[in-house]
């Protein structure tokens, strides 16, 4: 449903507004104008976006939620029991922290991103989410926003894991994978890691807000989202 601000903004008509609006159920709405569907049309995506990225783009926002938690790297995870137990355990912690936090720094970037991907729908963008599924606005946005994600993200996360050592920790840790016989440590950007796990949870986030805008009626938290998408009126 995010994308359906285009319906306001692309040039489609009346009768294709009209068609789309009953398409969300909107179609009992009466006394509604053209522009007033479109506003919490529109109003909708900038929650759902904002949303996410409030919830990502604060403390805990990643480290704190388990679904989007950035872990250790796959090349450490099979050697962290045995790491913790000869005495590592306190710096996998602060290592895995870090990561996190490197990422809950970078996510208050991808607003304007997002409201920029917001102005660059089309019509057709409009109506193809219209037809999706669930997360067919989500999808969107990680098409069009991916790359320039990251780019935004790249030097706040490399910036954050530099005051916080995240590199030399990585690198210790690596340096006592190669100490195990028939171990070996794989070459891993871990800044391009990051900032990869970053992107995967705040989009994961950003579909959990389209699904709840999509079907809960509770997530329409003003006024014109209520008078709009609210189920009363005759």
């Amino acid at each position: 449903m995010l994308g359906f601000v285009l319906l306001c903004t692309a040039g489609g008509s009346l009768a294709q507004l009209d068609q789309a609006t009953k398409a969300l159920g909107l179609g009992s709405q009466s006394g509604l104008s053209e522009s007033k569907v479109a506003s919490g049309l529109k109003q909708t995506l900038q929650i759902g976006a904002e949303s996410a990225v409030k919830l990502t783009g604060r403390t805990d926002g990643y480290f704190g939620n388990r679904e989007i938690k950035i872990q250790l790297p796959k090349n450490l995870q099979p050697l962290e029991k045995g790491l913790g137990a000869i005495g590592y355990q306190s710096k996998i912690d602060a290592f895995v922290l870090s990561m996190n936090r490197a990422a809950e720094a970078a996510a208050p970037s991808a607003k304007k991103i997002f409201g920029d991907a917001i102005l660059a729908m089309t019509f057709d963008d409009a109506k193809k989410i219209l037809s999706g599924g669930d997360t067919a606005a989500t999808d969107y946005f990680k098409r069009k926003t991916t790359d320039q994600l990251t780019v935004a993200f790249l030097p706040v996360i490399e910036q954050t894991m530099r005051e916080n050592k995240v590199t030399q920790q990585y690198e210790a840790l690596t340096g006592e994978l190669k100490s195990v016989p028939f171990m070996k440590s794989e070459d891993l950007d871990i800044n391009k890691y990051v900032v990869t796990k970053a992107l995967d949870g705040l989009f994961y986030m950003l579909g959990e807000e389209e699904r709840k805008i999509r079907n809960n009626p509770a997530a329409q938290t003003t006024e014109l989202l209520k008078e709009v998408f609210g189920k009363s009126h005759p």
